[in-house]
C-alpha cells in the first residue's frame, strides 16, 4: 500500500523445529530477488491481518502472528518505488498445519515469474542470502537470536 510517499510491508518470520527458517525466492519480469514472506499492507487491514492474508494468497497457509521481531526505524527507500519510503514490519508466526505441500525443490535464482518458497537452516542462514537491505539486517538478527538461545 502506498499512503502519499510511504510503502507499507509486512513479512512472516517462519522457524520449525529443525531450527529453520522459510524464504522466499521471487521474479517479476526483470528483477529477481530473495526476501521472507510477505507482502504490501492493503487499505483497511491492519499489519497483523496483512501477514495472515499474504501467505494465505501465498502459500494457502493458515498461522498465528506472534510478536513483532522487527521494524525499521531509518529511512529505507523502496527497491521497486524509489520515490517512496518503506516501512517494514517483521512478525514471528506459528503455523496452524505442518503442510510442506508448497514447497518444492528448485534452483536459485529462480527463472520463471513467481514466488517459491525454501527452507534454510538459521546455522546456514547469511545476511548475503537477501536481496534488500532490511531483509539482510532481519537476518543477522535472527542469526544472533539464534547464538544467544544455545
Amino acid at each position: 500500500m502506498t499512503s502519499g510517499q510511504t510503502v507499507v510491508r509486512c513479512y512472516a518470520l517462519i522457524c520449525n523445529d529443525l531450527d529453520e527458517v522459510l524464504i522466499s525466492d521471487e521474479k517479476q519480469g526483470e528483477w529477481t530477488f530473495t526476501k521472507f514472506p510477505g507482502g504490501g499492507l492493503e487499505f483497511g487491514e491492519g499489519i497483523k491481518e496483512c501477514v495472515q492474508r499474504e501467505l494465505k494468497e501465498e502459500l494457502n497457509l493458515e498461522c498465528e502472528v506472534g510478536e513483532l521481531f522487527y521494524v525499521n526505524d531509518f529511512f529505507q527507500a523502496s527497491a521497486l518505488h524509489t520515490n517512496k519510503q518503506l516501512i517494514a514490519f517483521y512478525f514471528l508466526v506459528a503455523l496452524n498445519t505442518r503442510n510442506n505441500d508448497y514447497l518444492t525443490k528448485y534452483e536459485v535464482p529462480i527463472l520463471d515469474e513467481g514466488e517459491k518458497q525454501r527452507w534454510v537452516k538459521i546455522d546456514e542462514l547469511t545476511e548475503e542470502m537477501f536481496t534488500f537491505p532490511i531483509d539482510r539486517l532481519v537476518a543477522k538478527k535472527l542469526i544472533e537470536k539464534k547464538s544467544l538461545n544455545r
